[in-house]
């Protein structure tokens, strides 16, 4: 049975630190609903309603597009290796670029990256555990190396020639504000 808070409650957000994954999806009001795995060490949790999380440069970058259009977000959180749990986070968040005022404060709670590109800060309406029991259990290998290489090589104008190839527009053509017009 589904339990549902008004916020992260201190065992919640214990569960939340422990967990190597997470879940982001997002969706506008038409277009393809986007739902993206996040990791290294990209999450903070500030408080029982609000979560912070930076977002690295990949292949697309819908999440910003979606929320331009529609201020919705849902993270979502899986027990995969001792404690079953689905744990889903329902708010709204708003995208901070580079450019924008509060982005330094926030992403200076992470680690240094050549390829950090939005720093979403999320407001969190309501949260819901499940019990988890049909998630599979596997065990954490630890973190991959390929992005923060491929970052490096590329160095920052290389990211921004890769933004501005790549992550302007959702695969739905939706501008993301990831480079100012």
């Amino acid at each position: 049975m589904a339990t549902q808070y008004p916020g992260l409650t201190e065992a919640l957000t214990r569960f939340v630190a422990a967990q190597h994954i997470f879940f982001v999806a997002t969706a506008a009001e038409d277009g393809r609903v986007n739902l993206s795995p996040k990791g290294m060490d990209s999450l903070r949790v500030l408080g029982p309603n609000r979560v912070v999380w930076r977002n690295l440069t990949g292949s697309g970058n819908e999440t910003a597009g979606h929320l331009a259009r529609v201020n919705r977000m849902t993270l979502m959180w899986c027990g995969f290796e001792r404690q079953p749990m689905i744990l889903r986070a329902y708010g709204a968040a708003k995208v901070l670029h580079l450019r924008d005022d509060g982005f330094a404060e926030l992403n200076a709670r992470f680690p240094a990256s050549v390829g950090v590109r939005q720093v979403y800060d999320v407001t969190l309406e309501m949260v819901q555990s499940s019990c988890g029991y049909a998630v599979p259990h596997f065990d954490y290998a630890g973190e991959r190396d390929t992005l923060a290489e491929w970052t490096e090589r590329k160095g920052p104008d290389g990211i921004r020639a890769y933004w501005d190839e790549r992550n302007r527009v959702t695969i739905d053509g939706m501008p993301t504000g990831v480079l100012p017009e």
